[in-house]
């Protein structure tokens, strides 16, 4: 690993960023043009002693997983994230996975969705990136790699995952998830990890497998969600999905009718965010931690 190359690069990289590009305040005391490491650190959900680690071209190879959230803090480019995963002698990560560059197009848009519950999700429903209050709305993602990154495989091999939604509903969204997964096989054609995916799935899930040979396609481009939130109760919200040019990228965002039972309770969660606010002490939202309450992904 070319740790002085690295180290320049993430340096040069950083310098170029404007705080407003990532959602942050310009402030008045800045002495450094672009972000700050602490900043760029946040941003990538990291310690600020392991990135300063970094730009001083000292500590460990950093995960592929680290890689990428630094791209995104980094807001690279599809050559320069690869260039990054070259430095830190990664390979470079295909086109699914929560390792899956995110297109600089969408993380502006999400940067502008500040007040309101966004994130960024692939076409197989793994989570890549997400604001607070979609954290604080519906958890951190608990998996980073393998096939429970999607949460479409974790809604049929993990009942846990289903805690999000009221029980009445699940038949509901079960039909919905199939038929979007329909969708995107047809679109990726031969895509041996959908191709994976679609066999485990029917090997493992009764239900999946049913839903599947009835053969029903639909994207999933709008929907009334009712989310099971562990403080607030039931939450109804609109959820919204813009596409990216080639279909393997999502942004979401939830918004509920202004003067609604929804619309506060959102307020109110951008008040309470990730806080542990329960009398059981259930946290809300723990980054990382596969808790009850952090495995709630849509």
């Amino acid at each position: 690993m070319n740790l002085r190359e690295l180290a320049a690069f993430l340096k040069t990289c950083r310098a170029r960023v404007r705080p407003a590009d990532v959602g942050l305040p310009a402030g008045t005391r800045r002495r450094v043009p672009g972000l700050r490491r602490e900043e760029v650190a946040q941003l990538a959900g990291l310690s600020a002693d392991y990135y300063t680690e970094l730009e001083r071209g000292r500590g460990a190879q950093p995960s592929a997983q680290t890689l990428a959230a630094l791209a995104r803090a980094l807001r690279l480019a599809g050559d320069e994230r690869d260039h990054l995963f070259h430095l830190a002698e990664r390979p470079v990560p295909a086109s699914h996975g929560t390792t899956t560059h995110v297109q600089t197009s969408m993380l502006a848009m999400l940067d502008r969705l500040a007040t309101t519950p966004a994130m960024i999700i692939t076409d197989l429903h793994a989570t890549l990136v997400q604001n607070d209050l979609a954290a604080a709305l519906i958890g951190r993602h608990p998996y980073r790699q393998g096939p429970k990154a999607s949460y479409v495989y974790r809604w049929f091999t993990d009942p846990a995952a289903r805690a999000l939604y009221p029980p009445e509903e699940h038949p509901h969204h079960s039909r919905v998830f199939v038929s979007d997964l329909r969708a995107v096989a047809a679109r990726r054609g031969r895509d041996p990890h959908v191709a994976q995916m679609v066999a485990a799935l029917r090997r493992r899930s009764a239900e999946f497998a049913a839903l599947w040979d009835a053969h029903d396609v639909a994207l999933r481009r709008a929907d009334h969600k009712r989310l099971v939130h562990p403080v607030l109760g039931i939450i109804e919200v609109d959820c919204h999905s813009l596409f990216s040019e080639d279909g393997r990228q999502r942004l979401l965002w939830f918004t509920a009718p202004p003067g609604s039972r929804g619309a506060a309770q959102l307020e109110l969660l951008s008040v309470i965010g990730t806080q542990d606010m329960s009398p059981e002490g259930v946290h809300v939202s723990d980054p990382d931690v596969n808790t009850d309450a952090s495995t709630r992904l849509t």
